[in-house]
C-alpha cells in the first residue's frame, strides 16, 4: 500500500471514530458502538462510575444510568422544560407550557442544535441515544409522555439550576395577560414549577479553604447545595478524552453540575445578581397591525401562534394563543396598562458548552477562560483547585445597564437608554482570588462579607450586581471560618453541620425579655420558658426548646402581625425587638396550646416532630404520620442552620417532614490526589425495591458521610455490579 492510499484510509477511519453520531451509522449501530465502548461500575452505595472511550460514550452511559436510577425524574424534567406538562397534569399546567414556548419553541430548539459545534452535537446525540437505548432495553418502563428523546431537547435545559431563570416569570400574570378568564378560573392553582412547594428558602452554602487553614496544606471545598430532596443524583463520569468528573447531576443533564475533578472543584450558590429585567412597551394598534415605540421608531411587534395540548378527562384538548415579542423578549404580562416584555439570558448553545467544559478544567487559568463564556446566569461560583487557589465569582452573566434607571421595577422600553448594553466583562464582575484570610464563603448572602475584611467593596460595583442582604447562614459561616484552623475533611464536615442557630437566639431572647416584664402564666408556660432559658440555641434530635421555638415561629408567621415585604432577618428583628411584648406573649401562649394539642406536652423532643420520610419514588411525597419515618436533628436555613433541613406538613400530619435543604453534600481536598466524602439524602435510586432507595437515610440523619471512590483502583475495591449498558441483570 502506498503512502497516499494509507493516509486516505487513515483519515477516513479517524473521522469515523471521532463522530460516532454521524450519518454513517444507523441509530441501532450507534447504540451498539456506545454500549461496547462504555463500562458502568456501581459501587456499594449504587453510585455509577461510568467509563467511556470518548466523551460521547461517557454521556451515553451517564444518561443510561440516570434512567436506571430514576427515569421518572429524567422524563419529568423534560416534560416541564419542553412545555408539555399540561398533557400530563391537565389545564392547570397550561401557562407553564406557554411560558416555555415563549422563550423557545421546538423549531428554535432544533435550530440551536443544528448550529452547535460538532463536539456538542455529538454529546447531544449521545444524550438522546442513552435514554432511547434504555427505553428499548426496558419495555416494562412506561413513560408518562415522552417515548422518544431527541438531541435538541438539552437546548431547553442547559444550565442545571433549581428550576432555572424562567421560573421567575409569574404564571399568574402570564395567565392574566393571555386569557383573563383562565386566570380567574385557575386562581392560585397554577402549576408547573419543578420546585417543591415548601417554605424553605432556596439556596446553598459554598466554602473554599486555602492550605494555610488545613492540616495537609491543601485547598478544600465544601459543596452544599440546598435543593429539593432527590433533585440530583450522584455520579462519576470518565472518558479517555480527559473527562473525569464526580458530583451531582440534575436528572436528565449530561454534565456534572456541582462537583470536582482531580484538579478543580466548583460549587454554585443561587445568585441575587439582576439578570432578568422587565420593559414596559408603548403599544400602538392600527390597520397595519400591532407596533411598539422605540425612540423615534415604530417597530413591528413579532407575533406567533402557539398551540398547547392539555389533558382533559380521558382525552386531550388544545388551546391556541397569539404570543408577542419585542427585541427585549417575549411579552409576559401587563403593568400600568402597558404590555411588559421580559428579558433574560437565553443562549442555550453557549450555556451547554460552558456547563460541560466546566467539568474538564485542570487549573484556574482554564476555569477562568470557561467562565468568560458568561452564560452561567443564575449562580455564584465558589472554586478551589490542586494548585492551592480559592476563588469566588459573584454571578457570571451580567448585562450592562444605565444606572440612572431602577431595574428592580419595569423600565420604559420605548427609551433606548434602558436597553442592555452588552455584558460586563468577566474581569469587571465581583470576584475574589486567594484572599489573605484563607477562606471564602457564600450562603446566598452578600458578597461584601464573603472573605471578612478582605471581601470586595460594595462601592466599586453597580448596585444591580448584588442586591442580597446578609443572612443568618452567612453570619454563622463567618463566625466559624474566622476561627478555623488545621481543617481536615472530617473537621470541615463538623463545621458545616454546626448546630448553633443565630436566628433562634435573636428570636427567643426577645421573647424572654417580654416574659421578664410580666413573669406570669400557667405552669406549662413557665416550663416552656425555663426550657428556652436553659437552651444553648443549638438544634438536636432531643431538644424540646427547638420544638417550642419552631411552633412559636410558625404561629407568629401565620398570625398576620408581621409587616409585609421583610426578609427573614427583618422579620426576626420585628418579632424580637419591635413588636409589643404583649403581642409576643399572646402568640407564644397560642403556640404552646397548639404544641400541646398536637403532642400532648410542651416538652416534646425535636426529633419527635421533625422527621425524614421517603415512602415511594413519587416526586411529591404524601407524608403520613402512621408510616415509618426517622428523627432528624437538623433545622431550617431560616434560622441560620448551615446544614439546612426544609420541611412541610402532609395533608393531615402533626409532624413536619424534610423536603429540601441538604440533599447532595461533598467535602473535597485537593493535592497530589483528590480526596472526598459525600452524602446523598436517602439514596441513589428512586425505586423503593432497590437497596439504594434508602441506604443513606440513617447515615443522612447521623451525618455519617461515605468516602468517595474516585480512582479506578478504589472503585474496583467496592464493586457491586459491573456491566456495559444493556447487559445488566
Amino acid at each position: 500500500m502506498n503512502r497516499i492510499a494509507f493516509l486516505i484510509i487513515f483519515l477516513i477511519c479517524t473521522s469515523f471514530k471521532l463522530t460516532p453520531g454521524n450519518k454513517n451509522l444507523s441509530e441501532s449501530e450507534r447504540w451498539k458502538q456506545h454500549a461496547s465502548n462504555t463500562e458502568i461500575i456501581r459501587d456499594n452505595f449504587g453510585v455509577p462510575h461510568i467509563y467511556g472511550k470518548t466523551d460521547a460514550d461517557a454521556v451515553f452511559g451517564l444518561l443510561y444510568t440516570q434512567c436506571e436510577d430514576d427515569f421518572n425524574r429524567v422524563e419529568r424534567n423534560y416534560i416541564w422544560a419542553t412545555g408539555r406538562l399540561a398533557e400530563v397534569e391537565g389545564e392547570n399546567a397550561l401557562y407553564s407550557d406557554l411560558r416555555a414556548n415563549l422563550y423557545m419553541t421546538q423549531k428554535e430548539a432544533e435550530a440551536n442544535f443544528e448550529k452547535s459545534p460538532a463536539w456538542l452535537k455529538e454529546l447531544c446525540i449521545a444524550f438522546a441515544d442513552g435514554i432511547n437505548y434504555y427505553l428499548a432495553k426496558h419495555p416494562q418502563v412506561k413513560p408518562k409522555l415522552l417515548t422518544r428523546f431527541e438531541p435538541w431537547m438539552p437546548m431547553y435545559f442547559s444550565e442545571g439550576s433549581i428550576g432555572g431563570d424562567i421560573e421567575k416569570v409569574s404564571l399568574k400574570r402570564l395567565a392574566e395577560f393571555y386569557d383573563k378568564s383562565d386566570a380567574a378560573k385557575l386562581g392560585g392553582n397554577l402549576t408547573g414549577s419543578i420546585l417543591l412547594k415548601d417554605n424553605e428558602p432556596r439556596g446553598s452554602n459554598g466554602f473554599a479553604i486555602s492550605g494555610k487553614l488545613t492540616q495537609s496544606g491543601n485547598a478544600m471545598l465544601l459543596i452544599n447545595p440546598h435543593t429539593s430532596f432527590f433533585f440530583r443524583g450522584e455520579v462519576h463520569v470518565v472518558s479517555k478524552q480527559g473527562l473525569n468528573a464526580y458530583g451531582a447531576v440534575t436528572w436528565g443533564q449530561f454534565f456534572v453540575y456541582q462537583g470536582f475533578n482531580e484538579k478543580t472543584g466548583w460549587m454554585h450558590t443561587t445568585s441575587d445578581v439582576d439578570i432578568i429585567d422587565e420593559f414596559e412597551e408603548s403599544i400602538v394598534k392600527n390597520k397595519q397591525g400591532t407596533t411598539y415605540k422605540y425612540g423615534n421608531e415604530s417597530r413591528a411587534m413579532d407575533s406567533n401562534t402557539v398551540s398547547i395540548k392539555y389533558k382533559a378527562g380521558n382525552g386531550i384538548k388544545e388551546k391556541s394563543f397569539t404570543t408577542y415579542r419585542t427585541h427585549h423578549g417575549p411579552v409576559t404580562h401587563s403593568s400600568n396598562n402597558k404590555w411588559v416584555s421580559t428579558a433574560m439570558m437565553w443562549d442555550p448553545v453557549k450555556a451547554l458548552e460552558q456547563s460541560f467544559l466546566r467539568t474538564k478544567n485542570s487549573n484556574h487559568q482554564e476555569f477562568n477562560k470557561m467562565m468568560d463564556i458568561r452564560t452561567n446566569s443564575s449562580n455564584n461560583t465558589v472554586y478551589a483547585d490542586a494548585d492551592g487557589n480559592i476563588a469566588y465569582y459573584h454571578g457570571n452573566f451580567i448585562p450592562k445597564r444605565d444606572i440612572r434607571f431602577d431595574y428592580k421595577k419595569p423600565v420604559d422600553g420605548s427609551n433606548p437608554d434602558t436597553d442592555w448594553k452588552g455584558l460586563h466583562e468577566l474581569k469587571d464582575n465581583i470576584f475574589l482570588l486567594n484572599p489573605d484570610n484563607g477562606w471564602i464563603q457564600n450562603c446566598n448572602s452578600t458578597p461584601f462579607t464573603s472573605a471578612g475584611k478582605y471581601s470586595p467593596k460594595q462601592e466599586n460595583y453597580p448596585n444591580y450586581m448584588s442586591y442580597s442582604p446578609e443572612n443568618y447562614r452567612g453570619i454563622h459561616a463567618i463566625s466559624l471560618l474566622s476561627k478555623a484552623k488545621d481543617l481536615t475533611l472530617d473537621k470541615l464536615i463538623t463545621l458545616a453541620y454546626d448546630p448553633y442557630l443565630p436566628g433562634a437566639e435573636e428570636l427567643i431572647k426577645g421573647l424572654l425579655k417580654a416574659y421578664d416584664t410580666d413573669p406570669k402564666g400557667t405552669a406549662e408556660l413557665k416550663t416552656a420558658i425555663n426550657l428556652l432559658r436553659d437552651w444553648d440555641y443549638k438544634t438536636s434530635k432531643t431538644s424540646a426548646a427547638m420544638t417550642i421555638s419552631q411552633y412559636y415561629l410558625n404561629t407568629y408567621i401565620k398570625s398576620g402581625k408581621i409587616p409585609g415585604g421583610l426578609n427573614i432577618m427583618e422579620k426576626v428583628n420585628y418579632m424580637s425587638s419591635i413588636s409589643p411584648p404583649k403581642e409576643r406573649l399572646e402568640i407564644f401562649e397560642a403556640s404552646l396550646a397548639a404544641l400541646k394539642k398536637d403532642f400532648g406536652s410542651v416538652n416534646t423532643a425535636w426529633g419527635e416532630f421533625n422527621r425524614y420520610q421517603r415512602i415511594n419514588g413519587d416526586i411529591n411525597q404524601e407524608f403520613n404520620d402512621l408510616l415509618p419515618s426517622i428523627p432528624v436533628g437538623m433545622a431550617s436555613g431560616e434560622w441560620g442552620a448551615l446544614a439546612s433541613f426544609g420541611t412541610r406538613f402532609g395533608k393531615n400530619t402533626k409532624r413536619q417532614y424534610g423536603t429540601s435543604g441538604n440533599s447532595f453534600v461533598a467535602v473535597v481536598e485537593f493535592g497530589d490526589k483528590v480526596k472526598a466524602k459525600t452524602m446523598l439524602a436517602g439514596g441513589q435510586s428512586g425505586d423503593p425495591k432497590s437497596p439504594h432507595f434508602d441506604d443513606q437515610m440513617q447515615r443522612y440523619a447521623d451525618r455519617e458521610f461515605k468516602t468517595v471512590a474516585f480512582y479506578r483502583e478504589d472503585v474496583l475495591k467496592r464493586v457491586e455490579s459491573r456491566y456495559h449498558p444493556g447487559t445488566e441483570k
